[in-house]
């Protein structure tokens, strides 16, 4: 548990951190920041209908990158979990999304980080690998 929290805390500390989907054979790569750490995962959160949504869809394999001091890179399946404990969980945490998002999250699609592997980069060189 130490070391995914080790994980969230770097993301957190980022603010912002990169997601890479597929789209076909195409890599797409946009800036997030809304995410939360709840029963233990990683979650992120993708407005609904969106080409983000539709790529994790057809291809649950990305990627995220940060930078705060030294570079993380975190490969993983992204699966979906829209309960609305979830939603509520990351509006509560991120109460600026709300209008958006509605009160419980549900114009989001909220998606945790599954057979994830989280390399930390100092400079050029692997600092850490680890795995959740």
């Amino acid at each position: 548990m130490d070391s995914i929290k080790k994980v969230y805390d770097f993301l957190e500390d980022a603010k912002t951190f990169f997601l890479a989907t597929a789209d076909g054979d195409q890599p797409r790569v946009r800036p997030y920041g809304a995410m939360m750490f709840f029963e233990g995962k990683i979650y992120i959160m993708a407005f609904g209908k969106t080409n983000a949504t539709r790529q994790i869809a057809a291809n649950n394999k990305a990627e995220l990158c940060a930078f705060k001091g030294r570079t993380l890179r975190i490969e993983c399946q992204l699966v979906e979990d829209n309960r609305p404990e979830v939603g509520k969980a990351l509006v509560d945490k991120m109460p600026v999304l709300k209008p958006a998002l509605g009160e419980n999250g549900e114009n989001g699609v909220m998606y945790y980080l599954k057979n994830a592997t989280a390399t930390f980069y100092k400079m050029m060189e692997v600092d850490e690998v680890v795995k959740f």
